[in-house]
């Protein structure tokens, strides 16, 4: 996840201004003998594809979104198995002209599309409505010719991609909403899982349940395939800190997905409970490999299923959050 313009982009190379190593040499070597049979695929940029012919596109009608969302962004995707009536938001990080992290041929745009196309399968086959804020890679939002430069997004293109991505979720009525990322950081020794919620927000509880249950999931996720990946934990997402894109980004201080209203930046902020993942370092060349899998990326993908599954089986304590907060 790359930069943080008050929106889902982290700065580029690391949350922090000293990240803790990932785990012991010895746990890091037995990952590396696990992961050294898979392929590894690096990354492929997906062209843009008519709709899916069994989905069909929610509406996003806001003024901070003037020209809509591209083709093939927004779109829902209903059950496949026995309708259960519930419905989740994915939102695959980054996409066209912002490809998030990058390492080599991997870039995060990629990985973080091919796990929400395999989540988004898995669910509907168990019963789930999902609807994608992207589907190949673009942006979400239709941009300004100004706001894409030298084939590089801008941080008005960064911010308007943000906003649409919250309205597609707004208008998906979605009971809980995840982002998909990937890190990164200078060290390729550094590496790990770690899940962020908002604590601002009227149902910063929920918030905080899900974090904590996608974190436990993926953790389960990662140990049953055999990988010992280090759990950087569940944090807030004012964790995230200033990175001096904007004097606006800076003075929010929190990610534009999960964070609440500030008038003028996010007037229509999410209505549901989100959380943000980052289940791999795409820097480190062993995650990175394992991201770029098949094994891994359905290994991710039932993780964050399990954990929205069991968010989902205990009832929203009242919808009173709606109005923002």
């Amino acid at each position: 996840m790359l930069g943080v313009v008050g929106a889902l982009l982290l700065a580029g190379f690391g949350l922090y201004a000293q990240a803790r190593l990932a785990g012991s040499a010895q746990a890091r070597a037995r990952t590396t003998d696990m992961v050294s049979s898979l392929p590894f695929f690096g990354s492929t940029p997906t062209p843009t594809p008519k709709p899916p012919p069994d989905s069909y596109p929610v509406a996003v009608q806001t003024p901070e979104v003037p020209n809509g969302v591209v083709a093939g962004a927004c779109l829902a995707f209903n059950p496949t198995g026995v309708d259960l009536h519930h419905t989740f938001f994915i939102d695959p990080g980054h996409g066209g002209p912002d490809p998030g992290a990058t390492a080599g041929s991997v870039q995060e745009k990629d990985l973080s599309l091919a796990v929400a196309l395999q989540l988004k399968d898995q669910l509907r086959a168990d019963g789930y409505r999902v609807v994608l804020a992207r589907t190949a890679d673009t942006s979400v939002a239709k941009l300004a010719d100004s706001q894409v430069q030298n084939g590089v997004l801008t941080n008005s293109g960064v911010h308007l991609d943000a906003l649409a991505r919250i309205a597609c979720a707004n208008a998906s009525h979605a009971e809980a909403l995840v982002s998909i990322h990937f890190n990164a950081f200078n060290d390729p020794g550094v590496g790990g899982q770690e899940t962020y919620y908002d604590d601002a927000r009227d149902f910063a509880g929920d918030n905080l349940r899900l974090a904590k249950l996608l974190q436990s999931s993926l953790q389960a996720s990662f140990n049953k395939a055999g990988w010992q990946v280090p759990d950087r934990g569940v944090l807030s997402d004012a964790s995230t800190g200033n990175n001096g894109l904007t004097p606006e980004a800076d003075a929010y201080g929190r990610l534009l997905e999960l964070g609440p209203t500030k008038a003028g930046w996010n007037d229509h902020p999410t209505t549901m409970p989100g959380a943000l993942v980052e289940p791999f370092f795409v820097s480190d060349p062993v995650e990175a490999q394992v991201a770029s899998s098949p094994e891994g990326r359905r290994a991710i993908a039932s993780g964050i299923e399990q954990a929205l599954i069991g968010f989902a089986s205990v009832p929203a304590p009242s919808p009173s959050a709606a109005a923002g907060g």
